[in-house]
């Protein structure tokens, strides 16, 4: 049968595999035990290569896996060969998660998400790299633990719509908060320590930053273990990072609170 062909697992048991030949490429469309649904699979590959079916119509093509699907007809249209459901646009382009879920990104992602896959775990969207987890959102500068509408906003209302003009963080760290004092905005830096400290307002998210970890540091010179990690601020080299460093001052009453610890634990 054209585009069908028959092979064994391990185990000697027989399976279908289906391909197909398009402008010079052979492309795998998947596999089944069944003879009539792999050549289902190759019938319904051709309509979709011969037909001028977009993205948005897969109820008559479900023969195929609705990734594959979009991989078809992306080829189809731009000539190029893309493994992962990517659908190409002049200036972006769209990844599938389902018929019902199209992302958007950047092309100077097209790179990375060609080849790393999407996944979707409840309301968390991750690839896998190298065996661990990276949260999609964390690519974006939003950490796990941000909020929208208070940690980051999606500009146009649409929270899958990933190109960088759309995206706003407001808060990128842990422990650091964008605020108004006044008619300012500033940027509070608090740590939670046997209860919850103000280190300071800053007139820069960096310098809140820098504080922070500065706070934390003294909090480990005195023997306590905080639970908070140190934020790496990458827009600052080390001569940078110790000028800043040096010329913040912790409030007395937190400097205070760490020397009765470090008492406590000597006594």
């Amino acid at each position: 049968m054209i585009g069908v062909f028959q092979a064994k697992k391990k185990d000697g048991s027989v399976y279908f595999r289906s391909s197909v030949t398009y402008k010079g490429k052979h492309i795998s469309l998947g596999s089944s035990t069944e003879e009539a649904a792999a050549a289902a699979m190759y019938e319904t590959a051709k309509e979709v290569l011969d037909s001028g079916c977009t993205v948005y119509e897969y109820e008559p093509y479900t023969a195929l896996p609705f990734k594959k699907f979009v991989t078809l007809v992306n080829f189809r249209e731009s000539g190029i060969y893309i493994h992962n459901p990517i659908l190409l646009h002049k200036s972006y382009f769209s990844y599938f998660l389902n018929p019902d879920t199209e992302l958007k990104f950047d092309m100077e992602d097209l790179f990375y998400y060609s080849g790393h896959a999407i996944m979707k775990r409840g309301r968390h969207l991750f690839v896998s790299t190298y065996g661990m987890q990276e949260n999609l959102m964390e690519r974006y500068g939003i950490q796990a633990f941000a909020v929208p509408g208070k940690d980051y906003v999606f500009l146009n209302g649409d929270n899958t719509d990933f190109r960088y003009s759309n995206i706003r963080v407001i808060n990128r760290y842990s422990g650091i908060k964008q605020v108004k004092e006044g008619r300012d905005t500033v940027y509070q830096a608090r740590i939670h320590l046997k209860g919850d400290w103000k280190i300071g307002s800053f007139p820069s998210e960096t310098l809140a930053a820098v504080a922070y970890n500065k706070a934390l540091d003294e909090a480990k010179k005195r023997g306590l273990k905080p639970r908070s990690a140190f934020i790496y601020v990458d827009e600052l080299n080390a001569r940078q990072y110790a000028e800043l460093y040096s010329r913040i001052t912790l409030p007395e009453k937190y400097m205070d609170h760490l020397s009765a610890y470090e008492i406590k634990q000597r006594s």
